[in-house]
Order: structure tokens, then C-alpha cells, then sequence
């Protein structure tokens, strides 16, 4: 597929003000995430739902008329898949749905092993055609070693700011895909601040979660992939693990893009955003009926990668949840990891913690007739459950000495 650019210029998610697509890009005036904006009228007549289909462009690359990379030779590819959709059998029962109403799309597929290699695919990319030398980004875990991955292969330096409490296999990975990566004794926010902070005597350019327009343009990969997998059509609930809520935003806009474009004509799903009891500002926002949300204090979870007590994009998470008819929930750690040990017993399927809250928060919806159960649920298991604490295999055995057999009744 030829690649053109379909792109004209950037708007500010809040006021709507116009910007130059040319050039490195923050946030807007107004500090708000800026978004990409397409000549759709165009590109719906010169590419079709079957070029994408036709396309042998690895994973998300397949969406290229649809992304803001111009030329081929700036896309920095891993390797990436069209991660599959699993639909839960055995296990909806933990759930209380009925086999096969509940699927989860298992972002664990994607190199890195997470969602992340969407967002920090197409931001290094950008920064790549845009002749960035370093980039720097805050993270919780996943996003440090999907930064470090894709900026090793295009040969830019990357610099990663983590909490002291992330867990170590993320930090790991991350120096050892080439990152020059920190511990710091606090929450992503002061990871963020001292990478603001120190921008002007470094000259790294951020790509902190919407405090640059391309990250987002990687996470609605989400959304078209989905619709083109369903048929070009769409569940009636996605459950959505929301830290930053990027992928959240992203698959919203990818859905209106669609629609533009004619591509799809069905309904479109209530959006849930998912989050932890231990950092629920999206929940209570919603529930307060806000258009932002107040800062998390104190905020804990296991589930680090929904661990973001202050979201730049809450009022754009908040606007999807609510545009779609959606709703917000919070879950408790509890909750989650008997969540994920059910699925991994009974289905075969490792979720990590974050993927695992969706499917507790969908459990704990369909007990309050939130959503029913003639519903096509998607859950996103946005990364591998390996990168996480599992059981220990506390059971030995002797080969030298007479062994019951009893044991493996």
C-alpha cells in the first residue's frame, strides 16, 4: 500500500483551535492533549474498507491511510500482529455471563508485550520523520519498554523516568531494550515533572501520555483493528482499563472516523472506564457528574498501569464515557487478582492485572444490570501476565524416595 498523508492539521480537544501539522507539537495554548485531523472526504475515495483488508502491512501498519506517518521509511515496525480476540468459555461463568458473550483482545501479542507498542510505535516514528534525537517519557511500567524498544531500533535515545514501585521485570526490560531508565522516589506525575522540568538543559522531547498528538493516533489503532475483525461491526460494551485513558480516547475517535468514512453503520458501544479502588478519580468524576476530575491522593494498586492519579485527558475519557452511554467503575485489588487466577485456571489465559480488573469490573456490572447478558462484551488484557508476580510452585518432589501417587489424585 502507498503511503500518502491524509493529514491536515492539529486541533486542540478543547477549544478546537488550529495548529500546523509541520513540526514538533506539545500540548495546545490551553495545555490540552492536541489531536490529529484527516482530509476524511479524501482519503474515503481513494482507499477502501477492502485495501485495508487487502493490505499486507504488519499489525497496525495495515491503518497507514489512517495514521499521520508520510513515508514509509519512518515507520518503525517491530513486528507487530493483529492481536486475536479469545473468547472466554469456561471461565464466563466467574464472570456470570454465558460462554462466548465475553471476549477478551489480548494486546499482550504485540511486541514488548503489550498495547503500549501502539502508542510508543507510532510517537517514535513521528519523532523519527520529525528528526528527534532523544525522547523521554514518565511511566508505570509498559510504556518505558515499549519506548526503549522502538527508539533502539530507530536508532533515537530514550530516557525513562519510573516510580520506585514499579514492578522490576518492566524496569528490567527496559534497560535492557536500551533505556536509559531511573527510579524516582514518588508517583508518574513527579516522573513527568522532572522530565518537564529538564527539557530546556537536556533537550529531550516528552512523550508523556497526550502531551504529544501521536500517541493516540497508536492507541485508536485499538479501535479500527476491532471493527475490521468483527466484521465492521462492533461489540455492544468495551471494558477498558484506564490509567491515562489514551486508548480509551483513541478508540472514540477512531469509531467517529469511521463512521465518516462510511466504513461502519452499526451502533456503537458503551464505553466502561476501569480503574482500581486504590486510584478511581475517573470513577468519581463520573459519578459527581464533572468534567474533571480531581487528583488521586495516595493512590495504590497492584495493577500499576492503572496507577495515574491525574489524567491530562480526563475530560476527553469522561466526554467518551458519557457520549457513548458508558459508564465508570473502580474494582478493588481483591477483586482483581481472584480475577486473573480464575481466567489462568480455567481458561488457559494469562491476564495481566490491569486486563484482569476489566473482567472484574464486568462481573461486578452484570450483577447490577449495568449492562445484560444478551450484551457482546469486549474486555482489554492490555499486557502479558508474565510481567507480573505469579503463584509460587511450592510443591517438590524427591526423585530418591518412594512417591505417593496419591498426590496427583
Amino acid at each position: 500500500m502507498v503511503v500518502v498523508s491524509y493529514v491536515t492539521h492539529l486541533e486542540c480537544s478543547y477549544t478546537g483551535k488550529h495548529y500546523s501539522s509541520d513540526g514538533l507539537h506539545s500540548v495546545s495554548d490551553a495545555g490540552k492533549p492536541l489531536m490529529v485531523r484527516y482530509d476524511l472526504g479524501r482519503l474515503g475515495r481513494e482507499v477502501s474498507r477492502a485495501d485495508i483488508e487487502a493490505s499486507s502491512e504488519p499489525g497496525f501498519w495495515r491503518y497507514s491511510p489512517l495514521l499521520p506517518v508520510a513515508e514509509s521509511e519512518d515507520r518503525v515496525s517491530l513486528g507487530e500482529v493483529i492481536t486475536p480476540l479469545v473468547s472466554l468459555e469456561r471461565s464466563a461463568r466467574l464472570i456470570g455471563a454465558a460462554p462466548g458473550k465475553v471476549i477478551v483482545k489480548d494486546e499482550s501479542r504485540l511486541p514488548t508485550g503489550s498495547f503500549k507498542a501502539r502508542g510508543l510505535g507510532l510517537a517514535v516514528s513521528m519523532a523519527k520523520q520529525l528528526g528527534v534525537e532523544h525522547l523521554a517519557v514518565p511511566t508505570n511500567g509498559n510504556a518505558g519498554s515499549a519506548l526503549a524498544a522502538y527508539a533502539s531500533r530507530a536508532g533515537i535515545r530514550a530516557t525513562v523516568l519510573c516510580p520506585d514501585n514499579t514492578p522490576e521485570i518492566n524496569t528490567r526490560e527496559t534497560e535492557a531494550q536500551g533505556g536509559d531508565t531511573h527510579l524516582v522516589n514518588g508517583l508518574i506525575g513527579d516522573c513527568g515533572r522532572i522530565i518537564a522540568e529538564g527539557s530546556d538543559d537536556v533537550g529531550w522531547f516528552a512523550v508523556s501520555t497526550l502531551k504529544e498528538p501521536y500517541r493516540i493516533e497508536g492507541k485508536k489503532t485499538m479501535g479500527l483493528e476491532l471493527a475490521e475483525q468483527m466484521g465492521w461491526e462492533l461489540p455492544d460494551v468495551i471494558f477498558y482499563p484506564t490509567g491515562g485513558g489514551t486508548g480509551l480516547i483513541g478508540m472514540w475517535k477512531a469509531f467517529a472516523e469511521l463512521i465518516e468514512l462510511g466504513w461502519i453503520e452499526c451502533d456503537l458501544p458503551r464505553m466502561v472506564a476501569v480503574q482500581s479502588t486504590g486510584c478511581a478519580p475517573m470513577v468519581k468524576a463520573w459519578e459527581q457528574g464533572l468534567e474533571f476530575a480531581e487528583f488521586w491522593e495516595n493512590a495504590e494498586t497492584d495493577a500499576s498501569g492503572i496507577r495515574v492519579p491525574a489524567a491530562l485527558g480526563d475530560f476527553l475519557i469522561l466526554r467518551a464515557v458519557r457520549e457513548s452511554g458508558g459508564f465508570a467503575i473502580a474494582v478493588s485489588d481483591e477483586d482483581i487478582h481472584r480475577m486473573a487466577e480464575g481466567i489462568g485456571r480455567e481458561e488457559g489465559l494469562l491476564m495481566c492485572p490491569e486486563g484482569a480488573a476489566t473482567a472484574a469490573a464486568c462481573k461486578v456490572a452484570l450483577e447490577r444490570g449495568l449492562i445484560g447478558l444478551d450484551d457482546t462484551v469486549v474486555l482489554f488484557n492490555t499486557a502479558t501476565g508474565l510481567k507480573y508476580p505469579m503463584p509460587e510452585v511450592a510443591s517438590a518432589i524427591d526423585k530418591d524416595s518412594d512417591i505417593d501417587y496419591q498426590m496427583f489424585g
